[in-house]
């Protein structure tokens, strides 16, 4: 079921402003509303791209709230984005490892094949289908001016930007619109590529009909991990504990977190990223306030902090460790959840292409 879109939210899908943002916040407020009051209404699209472990940032970021969301009685689609691999890097490495590595993350938290629909990019050519009219709708300059576009560019490890890096938000926008999700989970900074995906289903509903909805952003409230190094939690900075990890692994990593000269803990975010960061994860995985650990661990130092923190880590990880430990033992298994998955999602992409192919009076 569509949700009612607020008009406040309708700028430059290039822009995000304090005015956008700001409806955008209000929107997300209601939709947690309508969400616990008749989740079944909703359809929710999210995924990840195949290029490494996922990681603590990724579960107290994302993770966790897709498996609310299904628990809630939302209906949950889960793209593992194989193709977007290929905007950003000139080969897709160890691509299978990788898929593999995901659906054991996801299976370890909680997601459920019977209630959530798991698949991914390649295996679902309607969906890609959707990209060639979608494409039509945007002009060249519009995804210039994209930020997030912008950021991929900058960080490119490609020799030279291929052509598939400006078509990245059309194709999130065929990801979200194939199963007409309505809800996108995403961070603040996301909202210009939700925004791209809002402009193409307006321009394709004025221009041919009303086929799709409007999706709104359920904006995160989770609070910002760094690395180990006391910068951006990445994947490829090695400066991440995956969900894979064991606790030997998780307490060495922790061991070589940075830290600063004071030896006194506190929870100062904006003086003290490094100390702040380890001591809001064990606040995230003890379910306290983050001021109240600090003030705990207070005289202790760092030495004390990271044995909290390692304490706490390995005890919230054991159980999904030991699932997804559990379920690597029948990759059988594994891979049909992936089967079962693309097939689900190969069915709604084809009545959704369609659709289209009816409204654009393409029909074969």
């Amino acid at each position: 079921m569509t949700v009612t879109t607020d008009p406040s939210l309708t700028t430059d899908p290039s822009v995000t402003t304090d005015q956008s943002v700001g409806a955008a916040v209000r929107r997300s407020a209601e939709l947690e509303r309508q969400l616990a009051l008749d989740p079944g209404r909703f359809r929710v699209l999210t995924g990840d791209r195949p290029t490494g472990a996922l990681h603590l940032g990724h579960y107290f970021g994302t993770l966790q709230n897709r498996v609310r969301l299904q628990d809630l009685g939302v209906e949950v689609f889960v793209l593992i984005a194989d193709y977007q691999v290929l905007t950003d890097r000139d080969v897709a490495e160890r691509l299978t490892e990788h898929v593999e590595g995901l659906l054991l993350d996801y299976l370890a938290i909680g997601v459920d094949p019977a209630r959530s629909t798991v698949f991914n990019h390649s295996a679902v050519p309607a969906l890609n289908q959707l990209l060639l009219p979608f494409l039509s709708l945007v002009s060249v300059a519009e995804l210039g001016r994209n930020p997030t576009v912008k950021d991929e560019i900058a960080h490119s490890r490609q020799s030279a930007v291929s052509g598939l890096m400006y078509t990245y938000p059309v194709h999130q926008a065929a990801d979200i619109l194939f199963c007409k999700g309505d809800v996108v989970p995403v961070g603040q900074d996301q909202l210009p590529h939700l925004e791209i995906t809002r402009t193409i289903a307006r321009r394709f509903n004025e221009r041919y009909g009303a086929v799709f909805p409007e999706p709104d952003a359920l904006l995160s409230a989770a609070p910002l991990l760094l690395g180990t190094d006391a910068t951006k939690m990445s994947k490829s900075r090695g400066n991440s504990i995956a969900l894979g990890a064991d606790a030997d692994d998780t307490a060495r990593l922790i061991r070589r977190a940075t830290t600063d000269a004071d030896r006194y803990i506190t929870y100062d975010p904006e003086l003290r990223p490094g100390v702040s960061s380890l001591v809001l994860l064990a606040a995230l995985c003890l379910d306290r306030d983050p001021y109240e650990v600090a003030e705990e661990i207070g005289a202790a130092g760092a030495a004390g902090l990271k044995r909290t923190v390692t304490e706490a880590v390995n005890a919230r990880m054991a159980p999904i460790r030991a699932r997804r430990a559990e379920y690597a033992q029948d990759m059988g298994y594994v891979r049909e959840v992936l089967r079962a998955g693309n097939e689900r999602a190969n069915a709604v992409a084809e009545a959704t292409l369609d659709e289209v192919r009816e409204a654009m009076g393409t029909v074969r």
